[in-house]
């Protein structure tokens, strides 16, 4: 089968899926996206995806569009691809009109739909954990919107390949903890876990949602606060969340072991709890 995107509406082969230069996500960043995946043919947390997508237009003042509509599309796409473990990323943009820094409010918004297989992390990062570097925070101030707008996340990744590492962390001017370039952070100190608490300043991860359930089914504590890079440094172990990231142990951040260096017991639990929840279709 091959790879199929949707847009406004038709379905098709991805290469064949074409927008107008004048679309306003093109020339101005202005849209918002969401990436879903599935587990043995069944999406995982639709709704909460779906609701986040919402939030992310209301916070642009995009027009609403039916909910209904867009869930329909999505597992018609999903359903046409046939793969069991997929990857549906979702752009919708303001709409195409001449460039100008104002918009008009009745455009039409542009919905863009491509679905791929995920190609799985190497389990050996999931067995030993990967390296990150930290790097400044000098996003835009309104990173709980999931906005198309991510040239200092690229920036921020690509820094932390060329220097030999997998991700990288972003930290406040104020020395606080924020996440990773496409991923929430958690650390855990003392059986407990901390993770920064939901402020315009990180996204409301749909996985981060997922892990703090979870601890809460299991009984683990959860703490979500803020921390500092030294807080970092001398947890017992720090792990990354996100919908293809899942759990991913981190165990070097800047050349320092975190803990003993080695992936600790709690990020391996989570992770396991987190796969039985989605192949059970949670």
């Amino acid at each position: 089968m091959p790879d199929l995107a949707y847009l406004n509406g038709d379905i098709m082969p991805i290469e064949k899926a074409t927008v107008p230069i004048e679309d306003r996500g093109y020339q101005f960043g202005d849209g918002v996206y969401e990436y879903i995946a599935s587990y043995a043919g069944r999406l995982f947390m639709l709704g909460a995806h779906l609701d986040r997508l919402e939030r992310s237009m209301g916070g642009l003042d995009f027009p609403p569009i039916p909910r209904p509509g867009i869930k329909t599309a999505i597992v018609d796409l999903f359903e046409r691809a046939g793969y069991d473990r997929a990857g549906i990323y979702i752009q919708i943009t303001r709409g195409v009109a001449p460039r100008n820094h104002a918009f008009d409010p009745t455009l039409s918004p542009q919905v863009v739909m491509t679905i791929r297989e995920i190609n799985a992390l190497p389990e050996n990062l999931h067995r030993d954990g990967i390296t990150a570097i930290t790097v400044r925070d000098i996003r835009w101030g309104r990173c709980d919107i999931k906005t198309i707008q991510l040239l200092a996340n690229s920036l921020a990744k690509q820094k932390a390949l060329s220097e030999g590492h997998s991700d990288a962390i972003f930290i406040s001017d104020q020395d606080v903890v924020r996440e990773g370039t496409s991923s929430n952070l958690f650390i855990i100190k003392g059986g407990q876990l901390i993770t920064h608490p939901l402020t315009p300043n990180i996204l409301p991860g749909i996985t981060r949602m997922a892990i703090i359930d979870i601890c809460r089914e299991t009984g683990l504590k959860i703490d979500e606060s803020f921390f500092t890079t030294d807080a970092l440094y001398h947890a017992d172990e720090v792990f990354l969340t996100g919908t293809v990231t899942e759990v991913l142990p981190v165990t070097q951040i800047d050349g320092r072991c975190i803990g003993d260096g080695n992936v600790g017991p709690l990020t391996r639990k989570l992770y396991d709890g987190l796969r039985q929840k989605a192949l059970a279709g949670a």
